[in-house]
């Protein structure tokens, strides 16, 4: 290791492309003098390269950033998975150290450097991209490296001094990124998931709320787009809260796919190269880190290469963005608008909606998060495939599955938070069209069949289709009811079932 100035036509950058990369993508291609920056020479088995002197990270990092400038988005976009990687680091120097195969300095500087990141430090130095080969070694040599090159700051030795704490004799000890790296996104996504459930109860509750501030508004139900009987807008946005609820239950359960991890496997499960007492140390290590309740896999082999846990994970997680899409849909009907549509209900205005049509306004936020909704029923189809792919001994398709899964949550978390509080809670009912819709629809003689028996009923709907009157003064002016009895069997508390509860 060396460090020096030299000009370079190929700095690296955190997205993992050149600065020529990015002149090119903005100039033309032109090529413009770039100024000469201060590097150091690292060499792995594939030869020298220079790295930024300042970096934290070294040359397996480098080699990614040429390798994968893909998705133009680092690792660190996911704040959950880098202390989920320092965790793990962690629990392994615990574990070392425990075992007496590495030396207690060293695991002790090791152990501080990973809960500076645990805390939230250098995670701009993971700048490896979210899409990479080699089943996440890249993202497991950046933690090693930034980890490594921190501990020799803290030593006293320069960036790269690599044979006072070494990336993988050292921080790597007793792993292979076959373990750490599943391991850490397994623990990545029980770390996001609480952000998401808090969103999704917070709807649910303002579902909810609306409930009870509609439960006295009459109003037809539909089935197949087609007029039914009669239900209270209460009761549709209660039912709205309880589908989210049921969401919010099913992905708390999935916290178990994600505790069974394969830590101490090493490379395809044997644990080669780790001391057999390792394992127990570093599971249980990293439980009391993480504060999760971890177990071992009871087959690491299989454990290893299979990534069935992600995708019944990925299916719960699509299942509440498709349903929450329902949902958003039902919204937009309702509101359609809002003179030639249902115009059941009023949406809060967001924004224009049109650059040409002078007051139009849009279902924004619905629409926004049926996207959202669409993107991780995408995101899905790409985790089972990964799954799917995965061969023999180890699943090389981790990265995505890691991204897909992480930018789900990260997603639907937002989606929530908007719906509830740009749409949810500003919503109004349209009382007078409701109740005029009410006043006017068949439907509401289901109601009166146990009191005027079925053919009679049918008859009089025909009339009411036929002439436009209320299907109410029918049945009145029929002499099958007075007009009391009618109002109470119409009423409210009755047509809803809410008198039965």
């Amino acid at each position: 290791m060396s460090e020096q100035t030299t000009p370079s036509t190929r700095p690296i950058d955190t997205l993992g492309l050149s600065s020529t990369d990015r002149v090119g993508n903005f100039a033309g291609n032109a090529q413009l003098p770039i100024a000469p920056a201060a590097t150091r020479t690292e060499t792995d088995s594939l030869g020298a390269m220079q790295v930024p002197a300042d970096a934290y990270w070294g040359v397996h990092t480098a080699r990614a950033l040429e390798n994968f400038p893909i998705a133009k988005r680092p690792i660190s976009v996911f704040p959950e998975l880098i202390v989920a990687l320092a965790c793990v680091k962690q629990a392994a120097a615990r574990a070392n150290a425990e075992i007496g195969v590495l030396d207690q300095h060293k695991a002790d500087i090791i152990d501080r450097v990973c809960q500076e990141i645990i805390d939230g430090a250098w995670h701009e130095q993971f700048v490896v991209g979210v899409i990479q080969g080699g089943a996440g070694t890249s993202t497991n040599m950046n933690a090693n490296e930034v980890i490594a090159n921190r501990c020799l700051e803290l030593m006293g030795h320069a960036k790269g001094s690599y044979e006072h704490m070494h990336p993988i004799d050292d921080v790597n000890k007793s792993q292979s990124t076959n373990d750490t790296y599943p391991t850490a996104v397994k623990l990545s996504l029980a770390f996001a998931l609480p952000h998401l459930l808090t969103e999704l109860g917070l709807l649910r509750d303002a579902f909810n709320a609306k409930g009870e501030e509609f439960k006295h508004i009459l109003k037809v139900g539909r089935t197949q787009l087609q007029d039914a009987v009669p239900m209270t807008l209460g009761q549709e946005f209660h039912g709205f809260g309880t589908t989210l609820g049921e969401d919010y239950d099913r992905l708390t359960e999935t916290v178990w796919m994600l505790s069974e991890i394969n830590l101490g496997a090493t490379a395809i499960g044997t644990g080669i190269t780790a001391d057999p007492r390792y394992r127990e140390a570093a599971v249980r290590h990293l439980a009391a880190i993480s504060g999760l309740d971890i177990t071992s896999a009871p087959d690491l082999i299989e454990a290893t290469s299979d990534a069935g846990g992600f995708m019944s994970f990925s299916g719960t997680l699509k299942r509440s963005a498709i349903k929450l899409s329902k949902i958003s849909n039902d919204l937009r009907l309702l509101s359609s608008g809002p003179q030639a549509g249902l115009g059941e209900i009023n949406l809060p205005a967001q924004q224009a909606g049109s650059s040409i049509m002078p007051g139009k306004v849009n279902p924004v936020i619905p629409e926004a998060v049926s996207q959202v909704a669409y993107a991780i029923a995408g995101n899905d189809v790409t985790v089972t495939m990964a799954a799917e792919g995965g061969q023999l001994q180890l699943n090389a398709f981790e990265p995505v599955i890691a991204y897909s899964l992480l930018q789900g949550i990260s997603w639907l978390a937002q989606a929530c938070m908007t719906l509830r509080v740009n749409c949810v809670v500003g919503i109004t009912a349209n009382v007078e069209r409701l109740e005029g819709m009410v006043a006017s629809s068949v439907g509401v003689i289901t109601a009166l069949i146990p009191f005027i028996g079925y053919g009679p009923a049918a008859e009089l709907a025909k009339q009411a289709l036929k002439t436009g009157r209320p299907v109410a003064d029918l049945v009145v002016e029929a002499g099958l009811m007075t007009k009391e009895d009618v109002l109470r069997e119409l009423s409210p508390a009755k047509i809803s079932g809410m008198d039965s509860e």
